[in-house]
């Protein structure tokens, strides 16, 4: 922004209380700066309207990041400092052509979208994670954890979130695993989604909701809230709290997982588990909150288990075996996201957790993308497992065909 312009901006910043003025007044403010300027400056009407947009971009939107918000393609902004800011569009990263005028205006932004959601985000506390009004995460780093300037990262969220089928046409899994997903999620199953940073957990924990019964009670729990979940009329969203300057009030994924088991909940959904609420999370999927989901950071399924146990352990003094058997009796089937060469977001594989035997959790695959045969089944046919007889009182079988059905003991299909 021209230093005329950065000088209209404080004299409008006098003149309205941040947390009081209206966007019709700030508006009104921001003509008649405009109007007393443009009467030396002989400006012309395009010019006043690329300054006015400019103007309330700066106190209103995100400065120079406004237009990038308000692009449907963009899907990630990495902002390493005032001069480095990094766009995703369509799965490929490239440098933006746009830089802040300065660190103030960069700390302006980052003040505004901590404010919007009353998080706090200074030098005592530099690191934040939040969200904004349209529901893109945000986590914030500042100096001295970055020391070369304050760091923000900001992942866009579809408007309209990826369904299964659009997912299938995306090629992330097949019909036929989509068809066994849903009826696991409508039996029932307790569900765990594991991938890397960007693997598309969160977008395809939203696609896997949609199958949850309409009349059951689903209680979501976030750090920031992400999911959006649809088509659930009894629907709880819940989220953490920071604690206030004296280190007071903070609220807890642990805390909200104790209050969810009290409010009568037929599914709980944790975003993510990260530490020591791993423990509640099992506990209420051992304790009757059947066809519960979640997701975490890992490599693999059988280093998400491994992840599960160091997480588990650090919520309470139990003894590694213990912990195990809450794993192998809490979970059902294990689902590991990933993304491939060609920078498409996959499923690449689906697991189901038999049990305990000798003391070590025994996950077997169900299916298993390859690049040279896609996702596909493995394993014996059918599958005549006790557990699935239990949960969707049929036998899953996966035709070479590459399709999917249930079957009764006749061999009749049954439905889903």
């Amino acid at each position: 922004m021209r230093e005329e312009l950065k000088r209209i901006r404080r004299r409008i910043a006098l003149d309205l209380k941040e947390t009081d003025y209206s966007e019709a007044a700030l508006l009104e403010e921001i003509d008649r700066a405009l109007t007393e300027w443009g009467r030396d400056q002989g400006l012309s009407l395009k010019a006043k309207e690329t300054y006015r947009k400019q103007l309330l971009d700066s106190f209103r939107g995100m400065d120079i990041l406004q237009p990038l918000l308000e692009d449907d393609a963009v899907t990630e902004i990495m902002v390493n400092g005032t001069k480095n800011i990094f766009v995703e569009r369509g799965n490929e990263i490239r440098l933006w052509n746009r830089n802040f005028s300065g660190r103030e205006a960069l700390d302006d932004v980052i003040q505004v979208m901590a404010a919007r959601v009353n998080r706090m985000v200074n030098t005592a506390s530099p690191i934040a994670d939040l969200r904004l009004p349209d529901g893109s995460r945000v986590n914030i780093v500042l100096p001295p954890a970055a020391p070369d300037g304050p760091v923000v990262t900001i992942r866009k969220f579809f408007k309209d979130p990826l369904t299964m089928e659009k997912l299938i046409a995306l090629e992330a899994l097949t019909p036929a695993c989509a068809a066994f997903l849903e009826s696991a999620v409508k039996c029932g199953c307790n569900i765990f989604i594991s991938g890397g940073t960007g693997s598309g957990k969160t977008t395809f924990l939203n696609a896997l909701s949609a199958f949850i019964p309409a009349e059951e009670r689903v209680i979501t729990i976030e750090d920031s809230l992400e999911l959006q979940l649809q088509g659930l009329p009894n629907l709880v969203r819940m989220e953490t709290r920071d604690p206030n300057l004296e280190g007071l009030g903070r609220i807890s994924i642990r805390d909200l997982i104790r209050t969810a088991l009290r409010m009568r909940p037929d599914r709980i959904v944790v975003g993510e588990v990260r530490g020591e609420e791993t423990l509640d999370m099992l506990q209420a999927m051992n304790t009757g909150c059947r066809g519960s989901l979640s997701t975490g950071h890992a490599n693999s399924a059988a280093h998400m288990l491994s992840r599960l146990e160091t997480m588990a352990l650090m919520g309470g003094e139990l003894p590694l075996g213990a912990i195990r058997g809450q794993i192998a009796s809490a979970l059902d089937l294990m689902i590991h996201l990933g993304r491939q060469k060609d920078r498409k977001r996959r499923v690449l594989s689906v697991c189901e957790v038999l049990g305990l035997e000798k003391g070590e959790i025994r996950i077997e695959t169900i299916l298993e993308y390859t690049e040279k045969n896609g996702l596909r089944f493995i394993g014996e046919q059918p599958r005549k497992t006790k557990k699935w007889r239990e949960i969707f009182g049929a036998v899953p079988v996966f035709g070479e065909d590459g399709t999917f059905c249930l079957k009764n003991d006749e061999g009749a299909a049954a439905p889903l």
